[in-house]
């Protein structure tokens, strides 16, 4: 526990470093690249993740540490510590502040402590296996509604769902309410009961490496559209306990 608490800090603060640094051209009208895979790139990506992982290795010099802009820095394979530096770089460019910093270490194929910073909102949702999770210091737990109709859906995108088949509009025409509130905020509305599914099409593990532990550590679940609860899946649904089986129906 003693050091689950102190890989906590440093997550929570390398999510917090990084987070602050991409404020700096939040509605600066920075310039964006795009990749090799199409997806945008800005110098806020950059030296965000720059900053996490100098904060990182600062102390644990020889952890793995892998990012979606810089790659996979090789070191104790059991030690690796995952990070998005802005997920939610579409929403970023548009000045759209729903868009946060995500911190992971995964221990031995566990993701076992997680954070996901909201630099706008300033609200940082963290957690660690066996010691809860907390939205600002205060308890974040997933919501209690077992019934469908009464539920919030989330997704990043609609469009990439439906490109599955027909799952997406057969379970959003169940629900009471759905909503576009994408990437990881659409994940923290959910582990912290203001959303009570929340769906992706297509993951990278970079995306969601903070999800897991968080989600259950908040009562909740993070798992692939077949079920399997892991961070390397291509694709991913969280929910709260109760939907959770009646979801994944729909989903296979």
């Amino acid at each position: 526990m003693a050091d689950l608490r102190a890989y906590l800090e440093t997550c929570i603060e390398a999510a917090y470093l990084g987070g602050k640094r991409t404020l700096a051209y939040f509605n600066t009208g920075v310039t964006v690249e795009t990749k090799t895979n199409d997806t945008p790139v800005t110098i806020a990506d950059r030296e965000a993740e720059t900053v996490i992982r100098e904060r990182i290795k600062r102390d644990y010099p020889s952890h793995s540490i892998i990012g979606e802009e810089a790659g996979l820095e090789i070191g104790d394979a059991d030690m690796r510590w995952i990070i998005d530096p802005l997920d939610g770089t579409k929403s970023f460019i548009r000045g759209v502040p729903l868009y946060g910093t995500l911190v992971a270490l995964e221990i031995a194929g566990v993701a076992s402590v997680g954070a996901v910073y909201l630099p706008v909102q300033n609200e940082m949702l963290y957690a660690a296996k066996g010691m809860g999770a907390y939205l600002n210091g205060r308890v974040a737990r997933v919501s209690t509604t077992n019934n469908l109709a009464e539920a919030t859906l989330l997704t990043t995108s609609s469009e990439s769902c439906r490109k599955r088949g027909g799952q997406y509009d057969a379970l959003a025409a169940r629900v009471q309410l759905v909503r576009g509130w994408g990437d990881c905020y659409g994940y923290v509305m959910l582990a912290t009961g203001r959303a009570d599914i929340m769906l992706d099409a297509g993951m990278n593990v970079w995306d969601c490496a903070p999800m897991q532990p968080i989600l259950e550590e908040a009562g909740g679940h993070f798992t692939t559209w077949a079920g399997e609860a892991t961070i390397h899946g291509k694709d991913a649904v969280g929910t709260n306990a109760a939907l959770h089986q009646e979801v994944l129906e729909f989903l296979k």
